[in-house]
């Protein structure tokens, strides 16, 4: 199988890794990938919501599968783009219809599709600036802490959680009347805020069944004991000691089950991964967000426990029906997958590219996950705010980490940044 993989990040080459290990690819390519993904593919200058070009390079590469890593792609409708073109519906695309990605697309559409689903969720309302002087009265009478999200895609950046009313009146103001978010926030979904652990659960579904992957807990604040500005993850560890018994339970028949079984009862097409991003509350499982694809850093650890092999799941999924062998006890690797991420100096804010990373070479017991670097006349260069996630194996999560911490030590590039108590409540 001809396997063109869209995406940049660390996510992208886990994924990369995962399926060059398949006797089924034949050929990978990476669109536009980093130094990382280029020791398991070929790297090819694509724009990745370039559907033309997307188009030309499948046509010529003869490729089979199709699997963009992020939810641009999958939002803006590369799906139903394949599958509309004649020259290209062979093609396996392994993520959602552009329908099927609004669960991810919009907050307000996933909030509906829940409701109308009977899946826990935080109470909401929507408002737009029409019903604007409505939606300040309601602030005016909710309870305290408030969340308040933008509708749309806001590169992670679009939830924020207020600790008064008249905070969260100031930033509802800002979304709305200036545009704190764009085009992502002409719409403001205002949320119940659900005091719990969070947890990411993920699946791969064709609709109507669907495989259980491992599950895993990332960390999103820069700073140490989760404080400071959100990123897009700092590091992340799987499984998460929590996630057994009763509540592992809770979550398949509350939420995963009764989510498949909407997309179905909706002839929603979906093809592709499933993110639940979840909160524990007290026991019970409520969903926070859906995403239409793998998470980052998570799939950094979901793919170092998956044992089964991803291309032929991918081309199950597609068939209709997945092999009875991909129980989650054969499927998952018993051990514990921690990773921490190295990020740039001033990330998630201001920072610079272009420093040289040392020491990549004598990593021992660890793999390295490149999420933003590049190649550069036989060095390696940072090219973004994440720059390496360092994942290891442990029989524990502590013993997975000391190896993680261990090669952070070894490798270098200038202000580097990672924290050093992921995991913390588990070790």
């Amino acid at each position: 199988m001809n396997i063109l993989l869209l995406g940049s990040g660390g996510r992208e080459h886990a994924l990369a890794w995962k399926l060059k290990q398949s006797s089924r690819c034949s050929k990978l390519y990476i669109a536009p990938g980093n130094a990382g993904t280029a020791l398991y593919g070929t790297n090819i200058a694509l724009k990745l919501n370039d559907f033309d070009s997307i188009r030309a390079f499948c046509l010529e590469h003869n490729i089979d599968i199709l699997l963009p890593g992020g939810e641009d792609t999958l939002v803006n409708g590369i799906y139903d783009f394949i599958k509309g073109d004649d020259a290209l519906k062979h093609i396996i695309v392994a993520g959602p219809s552009k329908e099927g990605a609004q669960l991810e697309g919009s907050k307000a559409y996933a909030k509906e599709f829940m409701m109308r689903h009977n899946i826990p969720t935080a109470a909401y309302r929507e408002f737009d600036l029409q019903s604007f002087d409505e939606g300040l009265a309601y602030l005016e009478q909710h309870s305290t802490p408030i969340v308040l999200k933008a509708d749309g895609l806001a590169a992670g950046k679009g939830v924020v959680i207020t600790e008064s009313r008249e905070e969260a009146k100031a930033v509802f103001t800002d979304m709305l009347k200036e545009a704190r978010f764009g085009e992502a926030g002409r719409k403001v979904v205002i949320e119940q805020f659900l005091s719990g652990v969070e947890v990411s659960v993920f699946v791969m579904t064709n609709g109507s069944s669907y495989i259980l992957f491992p599950e895993a807990k990332d960390y999103k604040r820069i700073g140490e004991g989760d404080k400071g500005l959100n990123t897009g993850g700092m590091g992340a560890v799987s499984p998460v000691p929590f996630y057994t018994g009763d509540f592992a339970a809770r979550v398949e028949e509350r939420i995963i089950k009764p989510t498949v079984r909407g997309l179905q009862a909706e002839n929603i097409t979906y093809n592709g991964f499933i993110f639940f991003g979840l909160i524990n509350v007290d026991g019970d499982p409520f969903v926070i967000e859906y995403n239409c694809r793998m998470g980052d850093p998570e799939t950094e650890v979901v793919m170092p426990r998956l044992k089964g092999d991803l291309v032929e799941m991918i081309q199950d999924m597609a068939a209709g029906s997945f092999k009875a062998a991909y129980d989650p006890e054969g499927n998952i690797d018993p051990r514990c997958a921690c990773t921490v991420m190295m990020v740039s100096g001033g990330y998630p804010e201001q920072y610079e590219n272009g420093k040289a990373i040392t020491g990549l070479d004598a990593v021992e017991g660890s793999i390295v996950f490149h999420a933003g670097t590049r190649q550069d006349d036989g060095r390696v260069l940072t090219n973004g705010g994440r720059v390496l996630a360092v994942t290891s194996y442990g029989d524990t999560i502590g013993e997975a980490l000391e190896r993680s911490y261990g090669n952070i030590a070894g490798i270098d590039f200038d202000k580097k940044y990672f924290r050093t108590d992921i995991g913390y409540e588990f070790k």
